[in-house]
């Protein structure tokens, strides 16, 4: 993703990645709402919607809430059922339509900067220059160790088994068995995965100490031992074991090494929203590294990427806590859960809580004190008077919606698209070729256009707005604030 955005943008990425292949498994099953808008701001949707189905169930907050909420601010009202292995095959798609090399077996063993750029050796001996090096390498990130960039966090106390395997009874003893066991401990069950492989997940015995792959005699005893029944399983493509401690890297930038994904946090899986994060890290960084590298960002914009998005995955780190604390077999957790989940039945707390699941609720501190309540906030999907919003964001620049029809982007052409007068019609239609559930519900959210009283608005290539007006004396201070000097005239 964040290979496709710097080709975007104008810079000459290349993604070196350290296995031969694509893994075969998923670890991740779906894309939540903000990603969701992501991939239809990249004309990409279409793609996901065709091999995911989509789902508007409750349950996504620590198996709590009883429907999936409405009157969510977005024209994508769902979860998007898709595994892991499919969604890296389609943005590995993308990426080379964009013109990105992607090179695998390359292992990187070392780096070194100085203030020109990153020399980075791999294990073949061999040695590549670059301006920038950003590590998407995961939880055990080998460039956030050599950029010295510190991980602090709280230990794992509780360990899950997790399998992906065959199993020999039939499915609806297997559906029995769960429905009973998750009566009372919700870290187990089963899922089919499509392809006569099930993903089982069930609590370990302890903690491993090294985060060893467990065995499938290990799984069948705890399958046992929780569930009295080990459902047959064999044939194991993948046996892991993950823990609920969290991790936050202390900063995103070493000089000119930055960390995106799990490479910067990692948190326990309850919720989905480990991939959806780094998805959009890679969305917040692409376009401020892209600028970094033509030579046109303003003062401090790199540095924005850390202080939007460190929050971000805090809060993150936060609530997977929490739903992990809401999902214990312990006495004081159990009587907490339950009220937590009276409380949920208000529409409004269950929309706060997905709010959070989603990511639709971010604001990051695009203005100053009074500022429009949009400043800060992405702008969900809205129709104009040619196309939608999502449409004319697929250029990854800037945007200029402008209702006078007086402002302009002078000197900032080459950055920022110019849209005369939205439509200002209620919620937006849905993606093409997007489900009515989410077209429908998209409408619902709205209440109206949520540009109402707004004559103009400027939006950053990830689709947040950083200003609302009419002056255009404030619109080139923001012009310039986010897309640096104008172009000489």
């Amino acid at each position: 993703m964040l290979a496709s955005e710097l080709r975007l943008g104008g810079a000459r990425p290349l993604l070196l990645e350290k296995e031969a292949g694509p893994s075969g498994y998923s670890r991740a099953l779906g894309l939540h709402v903000r990603s969701i808008e992501v991939m239809d701001q990249r004309g990409l949707l279409d793609r996901f919607l065709t091999r995911g189905q989509q789902y508007r169930v409750g349950g996504f907050f620590a198996g709590l809430g009883p429907t999936w909420p409405e009157g969510l601010d977005t024209a994508h009202s769902y979860v998007l059922g898709i595994p892991q292995t499919v969604t890296e095959e389609l943005l590995a798609e993308h990426a080379r339509e964009t013109g990105v090399e992607i090179r695998h077996g390359h292992e990187l063993t070392g780096l070194a900067q100085d203030a020109e750029g990153v020399t980075a050796e791999f294990a073949d001996g061999t040695r590549l220059r670059a301006r920038w090096l950003v590590g998407c390498d995961g939880g055990r990130s080998t460039v956030r160790a050599l950029a010295g960039i510190g991980f602090p966090g709280l230990p794992a106390r509780h360990e899950t088994l997790i399998a992906e395997v065959r199993i020999g009874i039939p499915w609806e003893e297997v559906v029995a068995v769960m429905t009973e066991v998750r009566k009372t401990q919700l870290r187990f069950g089963a899922m089919p995965l499509g392809d006569g492989f099930f993903r089982v997940v069930v609590p370990a015995a302890g903690l491993s100490g090294d985060r060893s792959a467990p065995t499938l005699d290990e799984l069948r005893e705890r399958l046992l031992a929780v569930g009295g029944n080990d459902f047959g399983v064999h044939e194991a493509r993948r046996l892991a074991r993950f823990g609920d401690g969290t991790r936050q890297a202390e900063r995103y930038r070493e000089g000119r090494v930055l960390l995106a994904g799990d490479a910067a946090h990692v948190h326990p899986p309850t919720g989905g929203q480990g991939l959806n994060l780094g998805v959009q890290d890679a969305f917040n960084l692409g376009w401020k590294l892209a600028a970094e590298v033509r030579g046109q960002a303003p003062e401090g914009l790199l540095d924005t990427y850390h202080s939007e998005r460190h929050p971000v995955a805090a809060a993150v780190l936060d609530n997977t806590r929490a739903q992990m604390e809401l999902m214990s077999e312990e006495p004081g957790a159990r009587a907490v859960r339950r009220l937590v989940a009276e409380l949920m039945d208000f529409e409004e707390v269950n929309r706060h809580l997905i709010g959070k699941i989603t990511a639709v609720d971010i604001r990051y501190a695009c203005g100053g004190e009074g500022e429009h309540p949009l400043v800060g906030r992405r702008l969900r999907d809205v129709p104009l008077k040619e196309g939608r919003l999502y449409e004319a964001a697929r250029t990854g620049r800037g945007l200029l919606l402008d209702r006078t029809g007086t402002l302009a982007a002078e000197g900032w052409e080459d950055r920022v698209d110019r849209v005369v007068g939205a439509d200002g019609a209620d919620g937006a239609d849905g993606a093409d070729g997007a489900a009515d559930a989410g077209a429908e519900d998209g409408a619902k959210a709205g209440a109206g256009d949520p540009l109402a009283g707004a004559p103009a608005a400027l939006l950053r290539p990830d689709g947040h707005v950083v200003w609302v007006g009419d002056d255009p004396a404030e619109l080139r201070a923001r012009l310039e604030r986010w897309f640096g000097a104008p172009a000489a005239p």
